[in-house]
């Protein structure tokens, strides 16, 4: 998912900007999250803007999508801009805890693609960085902003690693953000889960737990399950 260019069905991403391209998880996340009834949205740290594009192209609501790299927040805008979404979806540049600090709004819906190394080494280049580590956006922070700005019945959905998943779910229940969905993905059905698929809610009214599988045995040999999930995006499904 390296190329300059992105096409999906409905939409297409230029990345040549951005620290991070497009990849699986974000992909993973835009697909999964249930925002039919969502009137507002927010995107943490949208990069590309994949996600605030998925969540327009299959929703009527209004979007704000955060990012605090320049490049990354000029393409962005650039992708907006050029999708038939333009007018639901604002990018801001600037931080969380900035915009946190500084807006009166609650969301139905908030999402994140967060930073997830916390002590590995860093990357080279300064953009890369912020995009991968949480030094810029300890989990912490983003709950405790997350938490600010989410209405009574809203949800956070995030993907992350295992063993960061773990920290950020005790994290939010801390903050009375209790986890109301899981789903665990495995590249293949003989792996251990790759990432945790996560909502949480102030009042969750019950609790669903399943598991996706990417692939099949043999590389690229996508299963049904993944390919009903992202069908409406990718142009191969």
């Amino acid at each position: 998912m390296s190329s300059q260019i992105f096409e999906f069905k409905e939409f297409a991403i230029k990345q040549d900007q951005c620290a991070m391209k497009v990849g699986t998880d974000a992909v993973l996340l835009g697909a999964w999250v249930n925002c039919k009834c969502a009137t507002s949205i927010l995107d943490i740290g949208t990069g590309t803007g994949v996600i605030a594009l998925m969540l327009a192209q299959k929703s009527s609501a209004n979007i704000d999508a955060i990012e605090i790299d320049e490049a990354s927040h000029i393409q962005a805008n650039e992708n907006c801009l050029a999708s038939k979404w333009k007018e639901r979806i604002k990018i801001h540049h600037t931080s969380l805890q900035i915009f946190a600090g500084s807006v009166n709004v609650k969301y139905d819906l908030i999402v994140s693609n967060p930073p997830y190394f916390i002590d590995s080494s860093k990357a080279t280049g300064s953009e890369r960085t912020k995009a991968r580590h949480t030094d810029m956006l300890p989990y912490d922070q983003l709950i405790n902003s997350a938490a600010k700005l989410l209405s009574e019945k809203g949800a956070l959905c995030v993907i992350l690693p295992l063993k960061e998943s773990e920290l950020f779910r005790e994290l939010a229940e801390a903050k009375n953000l209790h986890l109301s969905k899981l789903t665990r993905v495995k590249t293949t059905s003989d792996k251990q889960e790759k990432r945790l698929l996560m909502q949480f809610e102030k009042k969750p009214k019950s609790f669903f737990e399943n598991v996706i599988i990417i692939e099949k045995d043999e590389r690229h040999s996508y299963t049904d399950d993944y390919k009903e999930l992202t069908k409406d995006y990718y142009l191969a499904f």
